[in-house]
């Protein structure tokens, strides 16, 4: 049947189901000459077709459906009502002669509304007959099909009053022409069933690849996309989603495309590969998967892992501290014993009577020598000695200011310093460790630039990602060979007035943080950039909390030091509990919640599921520093180590400022 193989190709909308913004999926090269060449097939269609959605308004008909009931434009526009089409029919006689027209449209829509599958045959007023099927949608609505079947039924009429001058060969014929359509109609049915279940399997496919954090897409021999998910905006910021049939030069940027043009020729050439690299724009970090497609062209997996480089680096830096002091610690405690025993000889020789007027300058030399073997001795400690962050919730503006104020009375009447800060939000920083390593910076650019001269502080946030701190000044900058080894321990340009363990000090108190420090020369000096996690503080005024603990003797500590706080607590034990918590109750202004938690779901959980406008959330927990689970934690929220104290959690706490 006609009506059948119309179902193969016309779909309800559902969740499942592509909508009209997902034309690139159906892989379409153009959306309204599709519509126009749909329609010209249909019109073409000796049967009379209508389409009605959920609110019985007209979807789409084709022309023999105008013709057949001799309908004006308005009732064949999409949008038309069924109502108003029922009662021009019932008044232009199509159903015969009918008493009440508006009852009779009425009963005609309830029996719309409650649409079952049919076939129907009825002679029309104008004496022919049609045949009438109907299917109902999976989303509401039908569609009809109307067959002009009057020869038929003639012929038939025919044949039942020659039947007794047949032939059994041709009633047998007859009967075997029956079954074969009955078959045919099997089997469009289990075809139709097949392409419903395809069409189901691609649409959840698809829901798959746009739910993942994720860019997933396939580029063809070219070098242009043929699929892609939704999803690459999200990982590389300020970039396209909308790409099908775009070069994927033009679309990730001239600059990330030629950094991964190496990996993507060698998946051309039938090899895997995997690349990390910066987006020059966002200065966000991706890792990006290449896969060859035996058919032609690489399949694309791109994935934004800023906070995994930040954390990693931390990681690596923390576990270089604790080889340095496991290698060091002996050495320094046996150096220091040397430096004692050669202090305390020299001392003793220095007292001894009538020694040569030349040996008090030499005495004196070797006392400073192991002096400065101390000091040295101490600056290694310094470096090696595991130190922990401790961010707090910081005023940029302030801190630079109360670090002028250090910084100031250490210059040259001819040298001056400048602060460029733009107003910016309370984030979480280690203040002292960031303090120690700027004022580091601004003395030595002193150093460099004699007794005159300008040093510039630029403090400025990129994007969502970083927050930089640029210390420049107008010397004569770094020498090549500077530019190379100024971040290796004892490297030095002051001679014996330097130790070579300041660049690497404010190296390691920054990678220790998870970020990034960079040397280099402007036109006018150098300049050294220090690059920090951007982490906003967790912003809250006084009023309800929400704990999440399981352990009873945790949560009551807890309670008591956001009640010193001045918050009222409502508890949780689990993440299921404390989401059912959000949802009822819109006026908790501030989540602290463990990171392992009673049952299945963890802090981490709680926090994927807290949408936009969601309170504030700080997480918890005893774990290693090391371990996944913290690492995963700190992309999400701020992480307070246990033990700690209201002091502690007051710091990650900023509240907002009341305008005088």
């Amino acid at each position: 049947m006609f009506s059948q193989s119309l179902r193969i190709v016309t779909s309800t909308p559902d969740p499942l189901t592509p909508s009209r913004a997902d034309a690139n999926y159906l892989m379409a090269p153009n959306t309204e000459q599709t519509q126009t060449m749909t329609m010209a097939g249909l019109n073409l269609i000796a049967q009379a077709l209508s389409i009605y959605d959920r609110d019985l308004r007209l979807v789409v008909c084709n022309a023999p459906f105008q013709t057949m009931f001799n309908l004006p434009n308005t009732l064949v526009t999409p949008g038309a009502s069924f109502r108003d089409t029922i009662t021009h029919l019932a008044q232009s006689g199509e159903y015969g002669e009918v008493t009440d027209v508006a009852a009779f449209a009425t009963e005609r829509i309830r029996q719309a509304k409650a649409f079952q599958p049919h076939y129907m045959e009825r002679t029309r007023a104008n004496g022919r007959t049609i045949s009438v099927e109907g299917s109902p949608l999976e989303g509401g609505g039908w569609v009809t099909v109307y067959t002009d079947i009057s020869a038929t039924k003639a012929q038939e009429a025919l044949l039942r009053a020659r039947s007794d001058a047949l032939s059994d060969q041709v009633l047998a014929h007859t009967e075997a022409l029956s079954q074969t359509n009955r078959e045919r109609a099997a089997m469009i049915t289990a075809l139709e069933e097949t392409k419903r279940q395809l069409t189901a399997s691609e649409a959840r496919a698809r829901l798959t690849t746009e739910m993942m954090p994720a860019h997933i897409a396939h580029v063809d021999a070219t070098g242009h996309y043929t699929y892609s998910n939704q999803r690459l905006s999200a990982v590389i910021p300020h970039r396209p989603s909308d790409i099908l049939g775009q070069h994927i030069r033009e679309v990730l940027g001239p600059d990330n495309h030629d950094q991964v043009l190496h990996s993507l020729n060698t998946a051309y050439g039938g090899t895997s590969a995997v690349q990390e690299f910066t987006d020059a724009t966002s200065l966000r970090r991706i890792r990006t998967a290449f896969t060859p497609d035996r058919a032609g062209g690489v399949y694309i997996l791109s994935m934004d892992v800023t906070e995994e480089t930040q954390t990693r680096a931390a990681l690596q830096q923390t576990r270089r501290r604790t080889l340095a002091a496991q290698i060091t610690s002996g050495l320094a405690h046996d150096f220091s014993n040397l430096l004692t025993i050669i202090l305390g000889l020299q001392s003793r020789l220095g007292r001894l009577p009538a020694l040569p007027a030349d040996a008090a300058p030499l005495i004196e030399g070797t006392l400073n020598a192991a002096r400065r073997g101390g000091a040295l001795l101490s600056s290694i400690a310094k470096i090696s000695d595991p130190r922990s962050l401790r961010p707090t919730a910081t005023d940029v503006t302030a801190l630079m200011q109360n670090l002028a104020t250090l910084a100031e009375p250490t210059l040259p009447d001819g040298m001056r310093l400048h602060l460029n800060i733009p107003p910016l939000e309370t984030v979480l920083l280690d203040q002292g460790m960031l303090q120690d390593g700027l004022l580091n910076l601004i003395l030595n650019a002193r150093d460099a630039m004699g007794t005159s001269g300008e040093i510039t502080l630029t403090v400025r946030q990129i994007h969502d990602t970083w927050i930089e701190f640029q210390v420049s000044d107008t010397g004569s900058g770094f020498s090549p060979n500077a530019l190379t080894h100024a971040l290796d321990p004892f490297f030095t340009t002051k001679g014996s007035e330097g130790s070579g363990l300041g660049l690497p000090m404010v190296y390691d108190m920054t990678t220790l943080a998870g970020g990034d420090l960079r040397l280099s020369n402007t036109g006018t000096g150098a300049k050294v950039t220090i690059r920090l996690p951007y982490r906003a503080a967790v912003s809250s005024t006084t009023g309800l909390a929400l704990l999440v603990e399981d352990r009873d003797d945790l949560r009551a500590l807890m309670r008591d030091m956001l009640m010193v706080l001045g918050h009222s607590v409502i508890e949780a034990a689990s993440v299921d509990e404390a989401t059912a918590l959000l949802a009822d109750l819109p006026d908790i202004i501030l989540i602290l919640s463990d990171i392992q938690l009673e049952g299945e779901a963890t802090g981490t959980d709680l926090a994927r599921r807290l949408g936009e406008g969601s309170p504030p959330l700080i997480l918890m927990t005893s774990l290693p520093s090391d371990a996944p689970l913290f690492l995963e934690a700190q992309k999400h929220a701020p992480v307070l180590r246990k033990p700690f104290s209201a002091d502690n959690l007051a710091a990650l706490i900023t509240t907002p400022k009341v305008a005088p």
